[in-house]
């Protein structure tokens, strides 16, 4: 029997999180510029518009005492921060022109680079890796590190920043975002005042960039809000580990194939990577898309079965895991993207506005680029008084579509879809699409991954059993994550927990912190919610719950993911 998860919806409205104001001026906090999130996008955006207001004194008299703030729902910026992550670095180099690249947090610029197909015993060799996953010249980072980097140049140029800062609330005054509201801190499980409580606050600012990143709880607001979905977002799932190895790394390496199934029966897509940082570690995760048919996948385990290999275990053989992290990233491309960019008083940037391509898997770059034309097209309207109107903020959208951001997700708009209708398929297409520059086929219509059917399989008989050396579970994970959420607050995950076997199996495989627990053996179940496990990667927003932002400076401490 096939379930769809879409089929049992959260007890969630999103018009419960959009607020008049009601703070005076003696009870609020006023801002010039806020971003929201601490992550590549919002804080080259607060850079880039604190260059500007440097140069102009006269502009930035205009956004008050504080021009520039930034809220971050992490303990520091950087703590919820994950991903591969190699990176386009032209973008960040157009920022700090004045650097060379001894002065960027860089692990490794790659020289060589290869791509297999695995097999359960081998591995194909491409001969020459597709196009769009050229990397010669490229940086393997550590995304959490370039943003603790990131916040300190925009301290550096008067950005304020605000940690362990959550946003729930959209501020919306006669059509025009005004600002959010934070959440309280110091609440029990039952939403009771504790003895440390605090209450949130009302953050005002003449324009709000909407920078969260993936499966953004603001983003996500203002897009059901001001009806910016003109298709479905769809997502895959990364876990990453950070393994300290013996001998280094000297090439960057991508597989596709094994471990996953190729049959369209499972609709499994995704892939490997294997990155070098430095001298002593080497960064392995693997990518799903949540568009997969059998409830009993978990991309934490797959990941675990892929180092199985032969190819895996000859780079961290003799080594010791470090680190782990979870996060979800937007697959849909060019077809998911919001109608328009910005609203009256708000943009929106990064993932939060879908700004990945997943043939090539990289989005930092976009991000970073998107943060740099939110604060030029912040700065010109404030600078010419239109920030207030309803087309102050248009030069955003005029600035995205002009620029290789929108270029890039047009010639490959066809390719992410196409797997959904299996790899093979999937295969043909992303090739026509490659080799036509994205002129053929013609738009190639993909659904969202919560409207994709599920049944229970047998692919967690194929996962190896956890020995705390290679292999390894959940929980122990989690606690390599840093994770800091407390255990008595409020759950901030709005699931139904009455749900058909089908979609409780699903959640509770699909959770690469194991927050779900079946309980019952009939047809309908029970799902038990361990809110303190989760690392906020996301997921379940895409596969039939919805997430919210818990108390602020909670979730996991990401160091070098």
């Amino acid at each position: 029997m096939s379930i769809v998860p879409a089929d049992y919806p959260p007890r969630f409205r999103a018009s419960d999180y959009v607020v008049h104001p009601t703070a005076g001026e003696d009870e609020r906090i006023d801002v010039g510029v806020l971003f929201v999130g601490a992550g590549p996008a919002g804080l080259a955006g607060a850079i880039r518009l604190g260059q500007l207001l440097a140069e102009d004194e006269k502009t930035a008299e205009k956004l008050g005492e504080v021009p520039i703030a930034v809220v971050e729902k992490g303990k520091t910026a950087g703590s919820h921060l994950m991903s591969g992550a190699v990176m386009r670095p032209g973008p960040l180099k157009s920022l700090f022109p004045e650097l060379t690249n001894a002065d960027f947090p860089i692990l490794h610029e790659v020289t060589h680079e290869a791509m297999y197909f695995l097999t359960k015993g081998g591995a194909l060799r491409a001969p020459v890796p597709p196009p769009q996953m050229h990397n010669k010249g490229n940086w393997v980072i550590s995304v959490s590190q370039l943003g603790r980097w990131l916040a300190e140049q925009a301290e550096e140029l008067g950005a304020y920043m605000l940690p362990e800062t959550d946003a729930q609330k959209l501020i919306v005054d006669q059509g025009r975002v005004l600002g959010v509201v934070t959440g309280d801190k110091g609440r029990g499980k039952e939403g009771e005042e504790l003895g440390t409580f605090e209450p949130g606050m009302e953050l005002h600012a003449r324009v709000t960039a909407v920078c969260e990143g993936t499966q953004g709880h603001i983003a996500g607001i203002m897009r059901k809000h001001f009806d910016m979905d003109q298709a479905p977002q769809t997502y895959e799932l990364g876990v990453k580990e950070v393994w300290e190895v013996p001998k280094p790394l000297t090439k960057l390496i991508h597989t596709a194939g094994w471990p996953l199934r190729i049959g369209s029966k499972y609709r499994e897509y995704g892939g490997s990577w294997i990155y070098p940082m430095g001298d002593d570690k080497v960064s392995l995760g693997f990518v799903v898309g949540l568009d997969y048919a059998d409830a009993t996948t978990s991309v934490h385990d797959i990941l675990q079965q892929f180092k199985q290999h032969k190819l895996v275990q000859g780079i961290i053989a003799g080594g010791r895991r470090v680190a782990w992290g979870a996060k979800t990233l937007p697959g849909g491309g060019f077809y998911s993207l919001p109608n328009r960019f910005h609203v009256p008083g708000a943009v929106l940037c990064g993932d939060a506005a879908g700004f990945i391509n997943m043939s090539a898997l990289k989005g930092v770059h976009y991000a970073i680029q998107s943060g740099i034309l939110a604060a030029e097209a912040i700065y010109d309207s404030i600078k010419a008084d239109t920030d207030t109107t309803t087309t102050g903020l248009w030069g955003y959208d005029k600035k995205i579509n002009d620029s290789f951001i929108h270029k890039d997700l047009w010639r490959e708009r066809n390719v992410r879809p196409a797997f959904q209708q299996g790899f093979v398929y999937g295969a043909i297409v992303g090739g026509m699409a490659t080799a036509t520059m994205g002129h053929l086929p013609r738009h190639v219509k993909h659904s969202a991954d919560a409207k994709a059917p599920i049944f229970i399989g047998d692919r967690d008989k194929s996962y190896p059993k956890p020995d705390g050396t290679v292999y390894f579970d959940k929980l122990s994970s989690v606690f390599a994550s840093g994770n800091k959420t407390r255990d008595d607050q409020p759950s901030h995950i709005r699931v139904q927990t009455h749900v058909p076997r089908e979609l409780g199996l699903m959640w509770e495989w699909m959770c690469p912190a194991k927050v779900y627990e079946v309980e019952g053996d009939g047809h309908m179940v029970d799902v038990k919610v361990n809110p303190s496990n989760c690392v906020q990667c996301g997921a379940i927003t895409a596969k039939g719950g919805q997430l919210t932002p818990p108390e602020g400076g909670s979730g996991p401490e990401y160091s070098i993911t």
